[in-house]
């Protein structure tokens, strides 16, 4: 299939140089995704229908079409509708499959398959041990695809429409992160025109985060989807500042918006004198009450400030040309464009409309107390305009050290002067760490598009966490989509789940613990040894985990890293920082605990739990942060510590 397409000559069906430009990136983009990829395999499964529905026939299932010389299909896409019962079929329900077959790979040779004979009564049930294998495989470089291991409730997400949003809760080794990947592959597949024009987003917590999955969409032949962060989004200017928690969650509440919008409106001020148009030897007087009508019906529309005042001159243009048009003239449109560009109504537009800077707009209300007080009474307490104005404020845009918090504002700021385009479909994972402010911020992105959310409310370790997902929707403009959970583990071992999910009950009373498939015994070792000795038995943890095979994450609590990347030094163990791939020189990683989210590891070593706790501004989000770090290991977990354990562990 490469070869057909490297083959083809563009000069033949081309016309001029802009058609064979165009088509000559066509043709790289069609190569690079039909690149082999290695240890990835074209097919992973097969599918024999019954001779009364499909004739008989029989499907290679894969990760992207292949045809043969004649174009006929060797292998089916997985998200064609034929490939569906794949993930689907059960003995209760075998949809018409007669046959389902695993393929088992090791090194990208296959070396096992695995049959199941959905329609025959006399065959018994029992677990895959290749769809066990798959799951457990080593954790090392990137994340991988799950395209082999779909489960039934996953796939009933991923195949959901374009139409509608969805919002996924999952605990820790459900799949949400892939599920959600592999969703705007299934859309891309199904609507790809439609996306090719309007574009999608994967929106991550962080760089490491989004280095960790950036493999999956292109070994699923998918390279135009472009990720990001929500810093990325709203990198109006340079963020050189931070925020204490308690000035951060104010400036990301949903409150904030609407003083923005009442600090804009401001700008605008009623005429209070007539408008004289002089052309030719005519003159044209608009009184003040009549300007006045104008500028009210333009704020009543509450359209985008830029958008009203780029309307007002055509609205003062068009009052000329009515009286023109009463004293017997016959104005076109070439007439009403002249008039509204006339100096006489550009003055006007300019006194009574100006126009208004984002990041100006914002550090006018952080900077001046009676200004944001006028614009936040009734929304803000005293206390709340206090904690986000500057105690020192800065003296222009480029010599504020901007937070990231402020950064969303003008985001929010620049929307309300013009508006921010709308994509396809955006995918947000991690989302229950987002203020108000900044759904706001993701939601403009997809007001005309559809969005995956993807979280889990127990993992949220920001101050100004979500409560609720409806909360969540409603701040992101999708009030209407649809909340799935899924509660089946595949990733973690249930001994350190259920070790974990201890702490549930004094962080997110009534979230629904996860229930791992897989049982691992051993899987938990926790190691209690003296204060002077931690260092030492955190090194000795590592040397043991990486006598396995696969990927080593030592996690620790932010202020703790800096010793132990010197323990680890000292010791001649070679470690790598979160994002960074494994190499044959090192499969350990020194992850801070704030980074820990989203990533996973074969083995875990966790250094002592009540660091990881006391780092946080109070005890939920520390307890948060330590069921992340505890839930990371997709094998097995260490905890090592000389500090007592956190009472919600006993």
């Amino acid at each position: 299939m490469r070869e057909d397409v490297e083959a083809l000559d563009i000069r033949d069906v081309t016309a001029n140089w802009v058609n064979a430009a165009v088509l000559s990136a066509q043709i790289d983009e069609r190569i690079k995704a039909l690149a082999d990829l290695s240890h990835t395999p074209l097919f992973f499964g097969r599918l024999d229908y019954l001779h009364t529905t499909q004739e008989g026939q029989r499907f290679y299932i894969g990760r992207r079409h292949v045809h043969d010389a004649d174009g006929d299909p060797m292998v089916i896409d997985w998200r064609a509708p034929v490939s569906q019962p794949f993930y689907r079929a059960s003995r209760k329900d075998p949809q018409d499959v007669a046959l389902r077959r695993r393929f088992g790979y090791t090194g990208g040779d296959l070396t096992a398959y695995e049959d199941e004979h959905l329609s025959d009564p006399a065959e018994e049930e029992k677990a895959s041990r290749l769809l066990q294998a798959e799951i457990e495989r080593p954790r090392v470089g990137p994340m991988r695809d799950i395209v082999a291991t779909i489960q039934p409730e996953q796939d009933e997400i991923v195949r959901s429409g374009l139409a509608g949003s969805v919002c996924v809760q999952g605990g820790p080794g459900t799949g949400k992160t892939a599920v959600g990947l592999h969703r705007v592959a299934y859309l891309l597949y199904a609507h790809r025109e439609r996306l090719a024009r309007t574009g999608t987003l994967v929106i991550g917590p962080n760089r490491s985060f989004l280095h960790y999955i950036e493999q999956v969409l292109p070994a699923l032949g998918e390279l135009e989807v472009r990720q990001a962060t929500v810093a990325d989004l709203v990198a109006h200017v340079e963020v050189r500042g931070t925020d204490d928690a308690e000035t951060a969650v104010v400036k990301g509440d949903a409150r904030m918006a609407e003083v923005l919008r009442r600090a804009l409106r401001s700008h605008v001020t009623p005429p209070a004198e007539p408008l004289v148009v002089v052309r030719g030897s005519r003159r044209w007087r608009i009184p003040a009450y009549e300007l006045e009508e104008i500028v009210t019906e333009l704020l009543d529309r509450d359209i985008r400030y830029g958008a009203a005042r780029d309307a007002l001159p055509q609205r003062i243009a068009h009052a000329v040309l009515v009286r023109m048009e009463q004293a017997g003239e016959a104005p076109d449109d070439r007439v009403q464009d002249a008039v509204a560009r006339n100096p006489a109504v550009k003055a006007v537009v300019k006194a009574v409309w100006p126009a208004v800077d984002p990041a100006k707009l914002v550090l006018r209300l952080l900077s001046d107390a009676d200004f944001l007080a006028e614009h936040a009474a009734g929304l803000l307490t005293a206390d709340e305009q206090k904690a986000v104005l500057w105690a020192k404020p800065p003296r222009s845009v480029k010599s504020a050290k901007w937070s990231a918090a402020d950064a969303v504002l003008i985001d929010e700021a620049a929307d309300l002067v013009e508006r921010t385009p709308s994509l396809g479909h955006v995918v947000l994972d991690e989302a229950q760490d987002l203020s108000p402010m900044q759904y706001r911020a993701v939601g403009r992105r997809c007001s005309t598009g559809s969005a995956t959310v993807l979280g889990d409310l127990a993992q949220g370790t920001t101050p100004w966490a979500t409560a609720s997902w409806a909360e969540a929707l409603g701040h992101l403009g999708k009030p209407d989509a649809v909340v799935e959970e899924l509660t089946a583990g595949f990733r973690v071992p249930r001994e350190v789940i259920a070790y974990a999910s201890r702490l549930l009950p004094h962080m997110s009373p009534g979230l629904a613990e996860v229930r791992s498939v897989r049982e691992s015994p051993g899987s938990l070792e926790i190691v209690r040894c003296g204060a002077d000795d931690l260092a030492a038995s955190v090194v000795a943890a590592c040397r043991t985990s990486l006598e396995h095979e696969g990927s080593i994450g030592l996690i620790a609590a932010d202020a703790r890293v800096p010793v132990l990347a010197e323990a680890l030094r000292e010791a001649g163990l070679p470690w790598l920082s979160p994002g960074e791939e494994t190499t044959a020189a090192s499969r350990l990683t020194l992850v801070p605990a704030s980074l820990a989210k989203g990533l996973e590891y074969d083995y875990v070593v966790l250094d002592e739990p009540a660091a990881v706790v006391d780092g946080e501004p109070d005890e939920r989000t520390g307890l948060r942060r330590l069921y992340v770090a505890l839930t990371r290991a997709v094998s097995g977990l260490t905890v090592v510590h000389a500090a007592p354990l956190p009472s919600q562990l006993d």
